[in-house]
């Protein structure tokens, strides 16, 4: 590697790069770009939005090729970047979830303490009762944590000023109720499965509110640590209503098109078909991108958008870093244990314990219809996949977005996506997702454990996409198909994000931030991390060490 660049091979200089178009790389460069820096967006592939895109996978049939529902997204980043006026739509569910249970029993999650109370009350009354101090102390703990969220956190060992710095967030938590300060430690260390039992008895009841703690976490609800999985995903709201869950008009992609406009409208630029081959290293910062067709970006500063992991194994030169700090960030933990599918369908599933009339459409076609009818279907699920590769009963996630939104397919025709758990990232016996027959085997048992519930579903498939853990790294750069670019177990949260001792965004590598979901607060739909990443940049540029 060269120490310095000759000069007849730049293309462009510039203020910041940034390293992927995913939503917190269009979310860090509108904010940056709105500040008057000269900010250039890389992606490698021919769209912007990474993992929040909607494509074409059957032709006449559109639909959020990964990443799938909206509610996490953060209305000060909505605001801040005028989405709405960018285009962006959010519909609201007309009821959260619905559970399947048996040929004759669901569960139905309805919004209102009220309405779910009663859902409730058929599986324990004593659950039902318990319902509100339940939702009370997440809402305490939730609120507490969202504003976390949007800080940045305190990097652990690095002196004086992070004490100053972080002052009035720790005299907020000092300042908690005992009750307040309990619970936080519960959710922090504790499993779904134990936090849960302090609530529910019914395993049915429980198992509605333990899947959020195994979204995107290779984990079971027993695991520690997935309390806190379950909180995150407590967070959101749409259109001002907490809790409530949505579809952005036209797909995820609609978001991060939204995005890409506002970061344009304030002056930035964003480059596609430009895959990085390289952070350029001069005097020992980061200063630009080498391109794979051999194209230059020098910057005053390098914005990473994609994981830590993906970071350090590929993309900075030997030597960038001492080889203790490279070999700790190449062993970031990742792998979500999901496999994504998106199916085009010419009927509604019909479930034998709600039937529908043909071409009926019923709220529950329009919730998070999820196949995991008890916690301990939930922990075979995860225990299956440890020993064998997948699950035989897989936890299945299905939204039918077609319902609420017409520009998705042909009329009288849907499309449906499937989140689907545990895969193991990488599986045994030499067997690898790299083989069509392991993705479609697997994907067969997808649909025939939806068909279990509604018979109809399989003869309604007419075309499916695929993706397991392999094609997420291919497509998308997740790195054992880690939606959250990284798990968020104990080890790696809030300070602990990415890493002990660079918590605040910027790597140890001078003048390269991370402003990814690798980064606090972590996974999700949310603009967070690219937005509290532009913070801490221009706070750099502003003291001058940029």
């Amino acid at each position: 590697m060269a120490d310095s660049i000759n000069e007849t091979q730049i293309a462009s200089r510039h203020d910041i790069v940034i390293l992927g178009g995913g939503h917190n790389g269009l979310t860090a460069a509108a904010y940056l770009a709105r500040q008057g820096l000269d900010v250039v967006v890389v992606e490698k592939r021919a769209i912007v939005g990474g993992a929040a895109v909607t494509e074409e996978f059957h032709p006449g049939f559109r639909n959020s090729t990964a990443s799938y529902t909206v509610s996490l997204l953060n209305p000060q980043v909505i605001k801040d970047l005028e989405l709405a006026k960018h285009g962006l739509q959010v519909i609201e569910r007309p009821m959260a979830n619905f559970w399947p249970v048996d040929d004759e029993r669901y569960l139905a999650f309805p919004y209102g303490d009220s309405a779910r109370q009663q859902a409730i009350s058929q599986f324990s009354k004593r659950d039902a009762e318990r319902l509100p101090a339940y939702n009370t102390a997440l809402d305490r703990a939730a609120a507490l944590l969202v504003d976390i969220a949007k800080q940045t956190p305190p990097n652990a060992g690095s002196g004086w000023w992070e004490i100053v710095r972080n002052a009035p967030l720790g005299s907020k938590m000092a300042s908690l109720p005992l009750d307040d300060k309990r619970l936080l430690l519960d959710l922090f260390t504790k499993s779904a499965a134990d936090f849960l039992d302090d609530w529910f008895e019914n395993e049915t009841v429980k198992a509605a509110f333990a899947f959020d703690g195994i979204v995107g976490a290779y984990a079971a609800p027993s695991t520690p640590g997935t309390a806190y999985v379950l909180l995150h995903h407590c967070f959101g709201e749409v259109n001002g209503k907490p809790g409530v869950w949505g579809h952005a008009v036209g797909g995820m992609g609609s978001i991060t098109q939204a995005m890409a406009k506002s970061a344009i409208e304030a002056g930035a630029t964003i480059l596609t078909d430009a895959a990085v081959a390289e952070v350029l290293i001069e005097g020992g910062e980061a200063r630009g991108l080498r391109l794979q067709d051999g194209r230059i970006l020098k910057a005053r500063a390098v914005a990473a958008n994609i994981g830590p992991k993906l970071l350090f194994q590929k993309l900075l030169p030997t030597g960038a870093v001492p080889d203790q700090t490279h070999r700790f960030f190449t062993r970031i933990k990742t792998g979500s244990g999901t496999f994504r599918m998106n199916v085009a369908l010419d009927a509604l599933p019909n479930f034998t314990c709600a039937p529908t009339k043909p071409g009926e459409t019923a709220p529950h076609h329009s919730s998070g219809i999820i196949i995991g009818p008890t916690l301990q279907y939930l922990e075979q699920a995860y225990l299956d996949a440890r020993q064998h590769g997948w699950s035989k009963q897989p936890v299945v996630e299905m939204l039918i977005p077609s319902t609420i939104d017409k520009t998705l397919a042909p009329e009288g025709k849907h499309v449906a996506s499937l989140f689907v758990q545990h895969v193991a990232p990488t599986l045994p016996e030499g067997r690898s997702w790299e083989d069509p027959k392991e993705r479609e085997a697997f994907a067969d048992l997808v649909i025939d454990t939806v068909s279990a519930h509604a018979p109809n579903f399989k003869q309604s498939v007419i075309a499916r996409q695929i993706h397991s853990p392999w094609d997420l790294e291919q497509k998308f750069g997740l790195t054992g198909g880690d939606i959250f670019h990284g798990q968020m177990g104990l080890d790696q949260l809030f300070s602990a994000r990415p890493a002990l001792g660079y918590a605040a965004y910027r790597m140890p590598l001078p003048r390269l931030y991370l402003c990814g979901a690798g980064a606090h607060p972590g996974g999700g739909v949310t603009g967070l991390p690219g937005r509290n990443a532009a913070r801490e940049i221009l706070r750099d540029i502003k003291s001058g060490k940029l």
